[in-house]
């Protein structure tokens, strides 16, 4: 499968570039980026050809891998799936329910495949963690806890840091994915919403579930460096479930399993339609607490 790279960040240099050019079922075709010396280095990093033009590079590849802040990544996408296609996308889907919707109604029409890269759910171990909570049931509540420090005291250097997309849109957009990913499949889907600010960026998330059972979720990029940290848990009938530390490897790792799926072509629960309703929760958490 002959696949081109949208998008030339750091996302684009630490996973994506690296997972495609590693990985055998895929040829890494071309690389697009907005600027045209971005294009140019990440090409020559990972062996291959940098394109001008990103409808250029999408008519000449079978598939298209997108590492672009979500404003951006929909439309391009939509345009790659009427195209026929293949997509590779990451999260979140787009920044409007309305984006979201686009690239799905383009995905089901083209009948193209479509894989959202959630991490921990491409994760060998994080994945059969979470598959084994999902297959345990019964659960009375569950939390999903992302303190990120992109933007904490001392993480000026982070790679991230820079990242105007996350800097406007906060933990709920950039880690929110993450929280979801986890406790939708475990959970069952959201039937209810509440939130409430925090200090910077910080968003509490209360959800009500489909299953009867509830969670919470806090969500951050501002934390100290100190305090940062993921904390998954859920309790029930069986007890506490608690997500090991240092339980997911390398991101590239996980990348390679997406794109596994993606060559592939087995149905896999990260598709278009659960990046729409991670989008349409999103959504809904931001009207609540009035705004970005």
């Amino acid at each position: 499968m002959r696949v081109g790279l949208l998008g030339t960040g750091p996302w684009a240099r630490l996973a994506h570039g690296p997972a495609l050019a590693a990985h055998p079922g895929v040829e890494l075709a071309g690389v697009w980026g907005r600027r045209a010396e971005a294009a140019a280095e990440v090409a020559e990093l990972f062996g291959t050809r940098a394109y001008a033009d990103a409808d250029a590079l999408i008519a000449d590849v079978d598939a298209v891998a997108v590492a672009l802040p979500p404003a951006l990544q929909a439309p391009l996408a939509a345009r790659a799936a009427r195209a026929g296609r293949h997509l590779l996308l990451d999260k979140p889907l787009a920044a409007t329910v309305e984006g979201a919707r686009e690239v799905v109604d383009a995905v089901e029409r083209s009948g193209v495949r479509c894989v959202v890269f959630f991490t921990l759910r491409f994760d060998a171990a994080a994945a059969e963690w979470i598959g084994r909570q999902a297959a345990a049931g019964d659960w009375f509540t569950g939390r999903a806890d992302w303190y990120g420090a992109v933007f904490g005291a001392g993480a000026e250097d982070g790679p991230f840091a820079a990242s105007p997309w996350r800097r406007e849109k906060g933990g709920l957009w950039d880690v929110g994915p993450h929280a979801l990913s986890v406790l939708l499949p475990v959970l069952g889907d959201v039937t209810a919403i509440a939130a409430a600010r925090g200090p910077g960026d910080l968003v509490h998330l209360t959800l009500r579930h489909v299953s009867g059972a509830s969670s919470t979720a806090v969500l951050t990029l501002t934390a100290p460096p100190a305090g940062a940290g993921v904390a998954v848990e859920f309790r029930g009938t069986h007890g506490v479930a608690t997500i090991p530390d240092g339980l997911a490897g390398p991101a590239t790792d996980a990348y390679a399993r997406a794109v596994d799926v993606l060559v592939g072509g087995q149905p896999h629960g990260c598709d278009a339609r659960f990046g729409l309703r991670v989008t349409e929760i999103l959504a809904a958490a931001e009207e609540l607490l009035g705004g970005v």
